[in-house]
């Protein structure tokens, strides 16, 4: 299980995101924060026996960073990478809105060291399989699919396999933080 949550502040920008982001992957609940700290972050995970957090926060002034952590005995833990936003494309703005849930991660198939590398860390942390699009075709309905955008930014977005129609929603990676500064 998977809690999702906002930083102490969010924009409606910000939990609109969180509720398509919980409604396109299985096995996430998602939970109001309010003046939660992170420890009480850690606590409500206990209590819904989920071992893993997104934290979907504000960076330079708007929908900004996803944080993964996963919750061990002395509280959150980071999980790697941290991904900072540059921008957020919401359901609502798709032309088509199914509604499905990701059972797989696809990948554009561009042998880029980076895409494979990001798509590792995701299945590893929503425990999702990762396959080529003709492959998770034939037994999927819905993916989380990678791809590099127009401005050769990576992008996570949600899409029907059988029709091959993007539902949202859509993020793009403006960096990936692989550690933490010292």
């Amino acid at each position: 299980m998977i809690l999702l949550t906002t930083s102490r502040r969010p924009t409606f920008l910000i939990r609109s995101l969180c509720r398509d982001f919980s409604n396109s992957v299985p096995d996430v609940v998602r939970v109001n924060r309010g003046k939660m700290s992170l420890d009480g972050v850690a606590e409500r995970a206990i209590e819904f026996k989920a071992d893993r957090v997104v934290l979907v926060g504000r960076w330079q002034r708007g929908v900004g960073k996803f944080s993964f952590f996963t919750v061990g005995s002395d509280g959150l833990v980071y999980f790697f990478p941290l991904m900072l936003l540059s921008a957020v494309c919401l359901r609502r703005e798709f032309e088509d809105r199914g509604r499905s849930g990701s059972s797989v991660i696809t990948v554009e198939p561009e042998n880029s060291a980076d895409l494979e590398r990001i798509a590792g860390c995701m299945s590893q942390f929503f425990g999702l399989p990762v396959m080529s699009i003709d492959q998770a075709y034939l037994s999927h309905r819905a993916s989380m699919h990678l791809s590099f955008g127009s401005s050769r930014r990576i992008q996570i977005t949600f899409m029907i396999l059988q029709r091959m129609v993007e539902i949202g929603p859509r993020v793009t990676i403006s960096k990936l933080v692989w550690e933490v500064p010292s």
